[in-house]
């Protein structure tokens, strides 16, 4: 039933303003013939026709009561008002549907507004009439008391109604809500996860390509196969070991089930290093200080540094012969420097950059560390990354 009634509200505002009519009106016109003598009951045949009409206007209204639930109100308060002039004491349910509509519909804070100032008016209008004498005391009475029991149980029970339909409305929304929020939890977090394989996958294959080709170089310019044959073991070594990181790294666009899902997080200082050498540079490496427990996503950015900023040298460093990685660890951050001493170049404009710099500084931000780039003193170019420790130290303690 109530399922029926909710997909078929226009039927049911029918029946209520029928049956609100019925109760309303047959008392009005029940008392046609008859006579008192005391106040307004000599005028009845003048104010009747009046009455009844305000009755038949304020029933009708309650087909747009859902709508235009204030307006239906005020003019039931009208025709409450009305009533007395009716010869004897009369009433109807127009107050009360109207009171519970004015809850349902807007709120229970104007319900209570509406309720008080139409109660105020109509017992202000009845006790000016019967002291006056215009009115009988059964009138004024029942106008008072009558009107407010009906007024008030529409009230509570359109009071206790509204509330529910809005608590349930409220829910509804706060659903559709953590819907959108979700769909956009969702839309952030694989638009990170792109881009956190954007920058895997730049970082593996820059560097392990720019070591190739330089050894494939290498091996073209030699005419001695002897010779030729450990750079093309290195340029096969390097192939694998790119293979292997982007196998890593792909492992997070597998299904759920299927592991790895992370890149791997490793000391790879030293494997960049024997790459530059195998390239033909100098290269050293210097580390300082007691390596303490890293987390694994310092330990990648460590690594990703020293590969970025050692194939930046290797690529871009004109007329360079040495590369010089240091790694210094202290209590509470760890400072990764790359130096080479190519021929001195003037730093890019802020807005600049290349891919691969960008990158690095990205790596950089997300381990709240600093990143410097830019000429050395003297000759070549200078990296210097410094990443804190002290929220790792925090959460081993």
């Amino acid at each position: 039933m109530r399922r029926f009634w909710s997909r078929h509200p226009r039927i049911a505002d029918v029946l209520i303003a029928g049956v609100c009519l019925l109760i309303s009106l047959v008392p009005a016109t029940s008392f046609a013939g008859r006579e008192d003598a005391v106040g307004v009951a000599r005028y009845w045949p003048a104010t009747g026709p009046f009455v009844v009409g305000l009755v038949v206007v304020g029933c009708a209204s309650l087909l747009v009561r859902r709508r235009f639930p204030r307006a239906v109100f005020a003019l039931a308060v009208v025709v409450a008002h009305a009533y007395l002039l009716a010869p004897v004491a009369v009433g109807g349910l127009l107050l009360c549907i109207s009171a519970y509509s004015l809850a349902v519909y807007r709120s229970t804070r104007a319900c209570l507004i509406g309720v008080g100032i139409a109660l105020g008016s109509l017992a202000t209008s009845a006790a000016v009439l019967g002291l006056t004498g215009v009115i009988g005391p059964a009138i004024a009475w029942n106008a008072v008391i009558g009107e407010a029991v009906v007024t008030t149980i529409g009230a509570l029970i359109g009071t206790n109604v509204g509330n529910r339909k809005r608590y349930v409305a409220a829910l509804i929304d706060r659903s559709r809500q953590l819907v959108v929020e979700r769909d956009q939890q969702t839309q952030l977090a694989a638009a990170s996860e792109r881009e956190r394989i954007a920058r895997e996958l730049h970082d593996i294959v820059a560097h392990s390509l720019t070591v190739m080709v330089a050894l494939a170089e290498g091996v073209a310019a030699s005419t001695d196969m002897n010779r030729a044959r450990p750079g093309a073991a290195a340029i096969a070594a390097t192939g694998r070991e790119a293979l292997r990181d982007m196998r890593a790294t792909l492992g997070v666009l597998r299904e759920p089930d299927a592991a790895p899902l992370a890149p791997l997080a490793r000391d790879t200082a030293a494997e960049t290093i024997a790459s530059a050498r195998a390239a033909g540079f100098d290269a050293t490496l210097t580390v300082a200080g007691e390596r303490p427990e890293l987390s694994s996503a310092v330990q990648l950015a460590i690594s990703r540094i020293a590969q970025e900023a050692v194939t930046n040298a290797i690529r871009h460093a004109r007329g360079a012969t040495r590369i010089d990685l240091r790694i210094a660890y202290a209590p509470t951050s760890v400072t990764v420097t790359v130096s080479d001493d190519g021929e001195p170049v003037d730093p890019p404009p802020a807005s600049a950059g290349g891919y691969g710099l960008r990158r690095l500084r990205e790596r950089v931000e997300l381990t709240g560390g600093t990143v410097a780039a830019g000429p050395a003193q003297g000759r070549g170019w200078r990296v210097h990354a410094v990443l804190p420790l002290e929220q790792e130290n925090h959460d081993e303690s």
